[in-house]
C-alpha cells in the first residue's frame, strides 16, 4: 500500500527497532511506496511513519531491493557528497565511503536470513543514508 511521507524531524530523529518476519507487509509498503514516487532511488521505513529497521532501494539496474535490519560494517575511500532526501527539501552534505560492507537480513520463504554485501559508487551511497535513517540520524 502506498504510504503518505513522513517529514516530521522529531519522528525522523527516533532509533528504529529491529525488524522482524513480522514486518513483511512493510517492506511491500515500501516498495509500493518507492514505486510511487518519481527520481526516488531509496526508502526507510520510518519515513512512511513505521520505526523499524528495514529499507529499500533501487540496484545499480534499478530493481528494487530490501534490507531488513542493515548495519555498515566497513567503508572505504570516505568523500563528501551533496545528498537530497524524501524527508526535507534542502541538499545537504555528507561524508560517505565508495565502497562498503553491509551486513542485513533478507526474508527468504518466512524467515530472515543473514546477509552481507559489498556495495559501491551511487548504490553504497543511498544505502548509507538509509542506514543513517535506521539510527534517527537525518542528513
Amino acid at each position: 500500500m502506498i504510504k503518505p511521507l513522513v517529514k516530521d524531524v522529531e519522528s525522523l530523529s527516533v532509533p528504529c527497532e529491529r525488524a522482524s518476519a513480522a514486518d513483511a507487509g512493510l517492506a511491500q509498503d515500501l516498495l509500493d511506496t518507492l514505486a510511487s514516487l518519481d527520481e526516488a532511488a531509496c526508502l526507510a521505513a520510518n519515513q512512511i511513519g513505521e520505526a523499524k529497521q528495514v529499507v529499500v532501494y533501487l540496484d545499480s539496474n534499478d530493481r528494487p531491493r530490501v534490507m531488513f535490519n542493515p548495519v555498515l560494517k566497513r567503508g572505504l575511500r570516505p568523500s563528501r557528497v551533496e545528498e537530497t532526501c524524501l524527508s526535507h527539501e534542502a541538499p545537504t552534505k555528507s561524508t560517505r565511503f565508495d565502497q562498503i560492507l553491509v551486513t542485513f537480513d533478507e526474508l527468504v520463504d518466512g524467515a530472515l536470513v543473514p546477509r552481507k554485501k559489498e556495495l559501491r559508487g551511487w548504490t553504497a551511497q543511498i544505502v548509507q543514508h538509509m542506514i543513517d535513517h535506521c539510527k534517527g540520524k537525518l542528513v
